[in-house]
């Protein structure tokens, strides 16, 4: 019953947006896109507070939100951790007791709309700013991000080279590539027309400078010269695998490590130890 009011409910906001677009269309892209960046969790739960507490460490404010940054002090070089959409750093919490006994000095933040950080919108060149920020910040000199934290970390690279110098090894995991497959999935859940679509692109033209098809990682890789690994599920049922291929074919220094039923999340030991033994080569 409930999947059913949740599918009349989508298509409601879908009929709403397609007739909009007709009489306000300026609006309803708005609309269209706000309700497309707005995460429906992420936030700090109860269980999550002991584990985040005590590192907590700067507040950065970028763009009129307050990002929180966390720090597991080391003696070794310096390793950010990205988290993906609807998630927060707690998502890293049983990689980060490996990399402590490893010796090296960790960053992680939470992103826009997430975790302990502000705001209500969430997207890749809001959470690229912010990530950014802590770049400059933190000087990692190895970066690790999962789903929508790796197609952050790979526009950073593209957008900031000459800012991210300092960065020698990049790790994406089960992460997407291409703008214009979530799209085209945004059109089918709320059955939106083509109108709508045509709108909701130009205002990401505006407020962007980029259209559906060019925000790709995939392309953005070709720019890359670092050290990447990327790791991958056949089976990822978020993000396709094919994403990863399809930027590990552009990313002239990177290699593909291929996984079959570990899921989206990759939280296992052999992933960890797949990254570790990446760092330390």
């Amino acid at each position: 019953m409930r999947k059913l009011i949740n599918f009349i409910f989508t298509k409601s906001i879908g009929l709403y947006f397609n007739i909009g677009s007709y009489v306000a269309p300026k609006t309803i892209a708005k609309k269209a896109f706000l309700l497309f960046c707005t995460p429906r969790k992420g936030k700090v739960t109860k269980g999550q507070k002991g584990f985040l507490e005590d590192a907590k460490d700067l507040l950065l404010d970028v763009n009129n939100n307050c990002i929180q940054t966390y720090r597991w002090k080391g003696s070794g070089k310096t390793v950010l951790l990205l988290h993906g959409w609807e998630s927060n750093t707690f998502r890293w919490r049983n990689f980060i007791p490996r990399l402590q006994e490893e010796g090296f000095n960790i960053v992680a933040m939470d992103a826009p709309a997430h975790g302990y950080s502000s705001g209500t919108i969430f997207n890749v060149p809001l959470y690229t700013s912010a990530a950014q920020k802590v770049i400059d910040t933190y000087q990692p000199t190895y970066v690790i991000g999962h789903s929508i934290g790796g197609m952050t970390l790979l526009y950073n690279l593209f957008k900031y080279p000459e800012e991210n110098k300092k960065i020698v090894k990049a790790v994406t995991l089960g992460s997407p590539s291409e703008l214009a497959d979530f799209m085209r999935q945004y059109k089918v859940i709320l059955g939106l027309n083509k109108n709508v679509i045509q709108q909701l692109e130009a205002y990401f033209i505006k407020h962007f400078g980029f259209t559906f098809n060019e925000f790709s990682s995939a392309k953005f890789a070709k720019a890359v010269a670092i050290q990447g690994l990327l790791i991958h599920d056949e089976l990822d049922a978020i993000a396709p695998y094919w994403s990863s291929q399809q930027v590990h074919a552009n990313w002239k220094n990177s290699r593909l490590v291929t996984t079959k039923g570990l899921g989206h999340s990759l939280h296992q030991d052999k992933v960890r130890d797949q990254i570790l033994d990446f760092l330390k080569s």
